[in-house]
């Protein structure tokens, strides 16, 4: 297994939320123009997805190379970009890609509750390292998470489906972020009653 490279999380935070935000903007851009290429009209929301595909996957790319590790999160989220980007400019129908956070937090949400059934806690492989906690809270972070996930997807459905594409873009590049964020700092409890302490690196004096 490749050993992990430390990074700056300045610039981690950038590769992992920059091609997010350069796809608001791009979206803000172009979002009253209509491009005709190959004799085929695509306004610009489908222009902001056709650049967030190779953007995601040039981040990715960078990650793993200055860290020796990509997640199984962000693979399985780099794969499903490009399956329904790639579905929503090849159709010229924005519906699939605005569908992509559903099937992303589904498939999450899928995953931990398998994990749950076998009595393991998932979620414990990815993140063990940034927040030691007993098993017993791992469990119960796994379990919020697992329903945590099954709302934001059935929230995506309802806002892409009933509102505007700005109300979305919106949503997808501020509402999720600020979601989860906001979820893992309520469960501050929780961290506090189920961390493990971990030993004081003493120095060896012989």
């Amino acid at each position: 297994m490749a050993e992990r490279k430390p990074i700056n999380p300045i610039l981690k935070l950038a590769l992992e939320m920059g091609p997010i935000v350069v796809f608001f903007i791009a979206y803000i851009r172009l979002r009253e123009q209509v491009f005709t290429i190959a004799g085929t009209e695509y306004d610009g929301f489908v222009l902001a997805t056709a650049g967030f595909i190779p953007l995601i996957l040039i981040t990715t790319g960078i990650l793993w190379a200055l860290t020796g590790h990509v997640s199984k999160m962000q693979i399985a989220t780099a794969a499903l970009v490009v399956v329904f980007g790639g579905l929503t400019v090849w159709l010229n129908d924005d519906r699939f890609f605005k569908m992509k956070p559903t099937m992303i937090y589904a498939l999450f949400a899928g995953v931990l509750g398998a994990g749950l059934l076998r009595g393991q806690s998932y979620l414990q492989f990815v993140m063990e390292e940034m927040m030691p906690l007993e098993q017993r809270g791992w469990m119960i972070l796994t379990r919020r998470l697992m329903f945590f996930f099954i709302g934001l997807a059935v929230l995506n459905e309802v806002i892409w489906r009933t509102m505007s594409t700005d109300m979305w873009v919106n949503f997808k590049t501020f509402g999720l972020t600020i979601a989860i964020f906001a979820f893992f700092l309520s469960q501050s409890r929780l961290f506090q009653k189920y961390a493990i302490e971990q030993p004081d690196q003493e120095t060896d004096g012989n």
